[in-house]
């Protein structure tokens, strides 16, 4: 009974943050389009007067919005993913799953939205419904990005090789969600020089694979373009 009541909260709280992720993948889709200010972009002209081809208003309430929606996000997420372990842990061992053991990095501030989009063949609801597979719902979990793309240089090598503004990284060659993430992708970028690194991203909610390779051009660094944390 109590396993019973502890899927159909979780289940509710994933209903929530999809919500809350389709909301936030409106905004940033929005934020990020081409000519746009992006999530972190200057509101002001290299003269320092407020830009005219945007409303700056809307753009900062957008902004605070988001910050809130990714605050609420984090917090469910940690919910669903205790949630998710003591169903795990109840069904396959005595013991509670560790964050290593489950593929989920528990109680981090790196989730992000579209985490239901993201995995094309396996539904978070259905999922956890089913009694045979609850672990297919931590395995999905695993799969949320953890940086955007939020500056891209015409004719780089990210460009030429497909990646786009506002895409979001599931995977990049060996970087995962973790810690140290801007080291360990600067270090990922740096060790495959000349040869392509294979890469997931999320791209309007869908995921996109991609192949780039880190490469000298007549431009700054060795893609040319620019990742966030989120």
């Amino acid at each position: 009974m109590v396993g019973a009541n502890l899927k159909a909260e979780t289940l509710k709280s994933m209903e929530k943050r999809s919500a809350i992720e389709a909301e936030m993948n409106a905004i940033i889709e929005n934020l990020c389009q081409p000519g746009g200010p992006g999530l972190s972009g200057n509101l002001v002209d290299s003269e320092g007067f407020p830009r005219a081809d945007i409303d700056i208003p809307v753009v900062r309430a957008e902004r605070r919005r988001l910050a809130e929606l990714k605050f609420d996000h984090n917090e469910i997420t940690e919910k669903i993913n205790a949630n998710i372990q003591v169903l795990h842990s109840s069904r396959h061992a005595p013991t509670s799953l560790s964050s290593k053991d489950s593929g989920v990095n528990l109680g981090s501030n790196n989730q992000s939205a579209s985490v239901a989009n993201a995995i094309a063949s396996v539904s978070l609801h259905d999922a956890i419904s089913r009694d045979s597979s609850s672990s297919n719902v931590v395995d999905a979990i695993s799969s949320i990005p953890f940086a955007m793309v939020d500056e891209i240089a015409d004719a780089s090598p990210a460009a030429e090789d497909g990646l786009q503004l506002g895409d979001q990284i599931v995977e990049f060659g060996n970087v995962k969600a973790g810690d140290n993430l801007l080291q360990m992708l600067a270090a990922e970028v740096q060790a495959n020089q000349g040869q392509g690194i294979a890469i997931l991203v999320l791209r309007q909610g869908a995921p996109v694979n991609l192949t780039v390779t880190p490469r000298t051009w007549q431009g700054r660094g060795l893609l040319g373009c620019h990742f966030r944390i989120i």
